[in-house]
């Protein structure tokens, strides 16, 4: 009789130091200290989002995820959106506060993966295709995170999650972790049938209770189905090249202000944090989001199909365990 613990209990797990390979999307904003700890506790391996954060709120986010007991997780940064100052700050407080993990997207900066190796700090670097996942492992990544194309927030590549998952796993010496269009037990055992060792999981864990994002963001989100999602390059403002990114449609992907775009027009359509969100710009409405959260950017996988409730992450790791099980060991 097959071990079903087993079956789900991949060498990622051990490398990682987490039950089961279900790990926390970084996502920025979203993936605060509540949301990490509770992945963490249920099991899973907990990322803090800190894409262009202060190093002083990034002290304050790892202080408050050891103080709720995890010392097992991630930070995950974007070095090509960040300005090099800030980008000095992040690094030199990660290194001060001996982070274990930190997780890296967009373009590979080899210096920083070595200089980050060299301090003891194992390396996770997010990937849209097999370029970038050859220069993460000669730069010496521990991990991959393979996204595809049907993931939210930013995209990096132009290929679905499973046949990039076939182009990579062979190819990769380290873990190769999944991520994109899977919010369920079966996309994870379809993963780990594909040679995935895990999942990284956004969508998904944005719709629970311990999420930072804005209600009307999770709102939104259980609402849709993956056809309400559109690969779009309209969210640009903050970012330092023409990106795309998925997101659920609303007024901006819709055009319909297209004409301040190409006005150059900055208009200011709300606020978080203590700052201005800006028309088109790259930021999701936060919990403490005020203004016209409808016309910002609302980041959904096409994974959201198989998102109809708001729960704890508990319970979705409970769920998608359960679901996985009986995928992998059916009657």
């Amino acid at each position: 009789m097959v071990n079903r613990r087993f079956a789900l209990h991949t060498p990622l797990c051990d490398l990682l130091g987490c039950e089961w390979p279900i790990m926390l999307a970084g996502m920025g904003g979203v993936a605060r200290h509540r949301l990490a700890a509770a992945v963490s506790h249920a099991g899973g391996f907990g990322v803090l989002g800190m894409v262009r954060e202060p190093a002083e709120r990034i002290a304050r986010e790892i202080d408050a995820l050891r103080g709720e007991g995890v010392e097992r997780f991630a930070i995950n940064l974007i070095p090509a959106a960040t300005e090099r100052t800030l980008l000095h700050a992040q690094v030199d407080l990660c290194i001060r506060k001996a982070v274990p993990w930190m997780a890296l997207f967009w373009e590979v900066d080899h210096d920083l993966v070595r200089h980050l190796k060299a301090e003891g700090i194992r390396v996770i670097h997010q990937v849209g295709h097999r370029q970038d996942a050859e220069r993460a492992l000669r730069a010496g990544a521990d991990v991959l995170i393979a996204q595809g194309y049907e993931a939210g927030g930013h995209v990096r590549g132009e290929t679905g999650i499973l046949p990039l998952l076939s182009d990579l796993v062979p190819l990769s010496p380290v873990p190769v972790v999944a991520s994109g269009g899977i919010a369920d037990g079966r996309g994870l055992a379809a993963a780990l049938a594909l040679g995935a060792q895990g999942v990284s999981l956004g969508s998904a864990f944005l719709a629970t209770h311990e999420s930072n994002a804005h209600d009307h963001h999770k709102f939104r989100l259980l609402q849709a189905r993956a056809e309400d999602t559109v690969h779009t390059r309209r969210f640009n403002r903050n970012w330092h090249e023409d990106a795309p990114v998925r997101v659920l449609t609303n007024r901006v992907t819709r055009g319909e202000y297209d004409d301040l775009k190409a006005n150059g027009i900055a208009e200011i359509i709300g606020e978080q944090d203590g700052k201005p969100v800006y028309l088109f710009s790259t930021d999701s409405p936060l919990a403490d989001a005020t203004g016209e959260l409808d016309d910002m950017a609302l980041y959904a996988g096409q994974s959201c199909s198989r998102i109809n409730a708001l729960t704890s992450a508990r319970e979705r790791i409970t769920t998608l365990i359960e679901e996985a099980r009986q995928a992998l060991n059916p009657p």
